[in-house]
């Protein structure tokens, strides 16, 4: 048998496959969204912040999923209370932003009894999965596509029109918080697989890829989570034949789509 094709049946490859589909599928409604309500820049800094929960969790010997949710929860509080008050949204998405990524490496350079793989924290160790790290993001996954499932009418209506879902008795805000701690729960489950730096792109490119083959909502979801899987499988395959890093390899294959798929949008039109 060939040796790279051994190499693609390890358990280790196994749990990085399952992990990265995982990730792929739950990605697919939230990162529609995140396209849909322009939280771009949101989903960003609540990657940055993650870096935060996780120097924080090392410190205070606190789980670090744990950690990295109750940091981003926060960091959304105070950008969603305190936007327009303090001062614009923008403002303070840059300010938490980077104040998070500035706090987060301050403090690991403190720590001196601790060592930090920070280049794992950027850019993902997806081997590395574990079985307890693949039933974390197992129960995540399953949890957030029952919140999704549940909750899909009310984040619908009120991605589409805040008015209409304030008559219909749906409160922006709280549809806002409910996506929020999704987003949340993902950074905190996707840093092992694709960093912190990429997460964001796995939110953003498959979505903006599966945008012309589209007709509805539900199916943007369906395309995206399709071509979320297939970025996954395509940029673990290369990173283990060919020696690259996984987590930038996934966002590669991902690209690779999205151009696929807007040229051939462009060359119809």
């Amino acid at each position: 048998m060939n040796p790279g094709m051994i190499v693609l049946l390890d358990d280790f490859v196994v749990r990085a496959a399952l992990a990265s589909i995982g990730i792929a599928i739950v990605a697919a409604p939230l990162g529609c969204f995140v396209v849909w309500r322009r939280m771009a820049y949101f989903g960003d800094t609540s990657a940055h912040a993650a870096l935060l929960g996780v120097v924080l969790a090392l410190a205070f010997s606190l789980p670090i999923t744990l950690s990295v949710i109750a940091v981003s929860l926060l960091m959304a509080i105070a950008v969603t209370y305190g936007g327009g008050k303090l001062a614009t949204t923008d403002t303070m998405l840059g300010v938490v932003s980077h104040a998070s990524v500035a706090f987060g490496l301050v403090l690991a350079a403190l720590l001196v009894d601790v060592r930090i793989d920070l280049l794992s924290l950027l850019f993902g160790d997806i081997l590395a999965v574990s079985k307890t790290d693949l039933a974390i993001i197992g129960s995540v996954v399953i949890g957030e596509l029952l919140l999704f499932y549940w909750w899909w009418p009310r984040l619908l209506t009120s991605t589409l029109n805040s008015d209409l879902a304030r008559a219909s008795g749906i409160a922006p805000t709280q549809t806002h918080l409910i996506l929020t701690l999704a987003l949340a729960m993902l950074v905190a489950i996707a840093l092992k697989v694709v960093g912190a730096l990429l997460i964001v792109a796995m939110l953003i490119i498959p979505p903006a890829a599966a945008r012309p083959l589209s007709k509805t909502p539900e199916q943007m979801v369906a395309i995206t989570a399709l071509l979320g899987t297939g970025s996954a499988i395509g940029g673990l395959t290369l990173s283990l034949l060919i020696d690259i890093p996984t987590g930038p390899a996934i966002i590669c294959s991902a690209t690779l789509l999205f151009l696929i798929t807007r040229i051939n949008a462009a060359a119809r039109a």
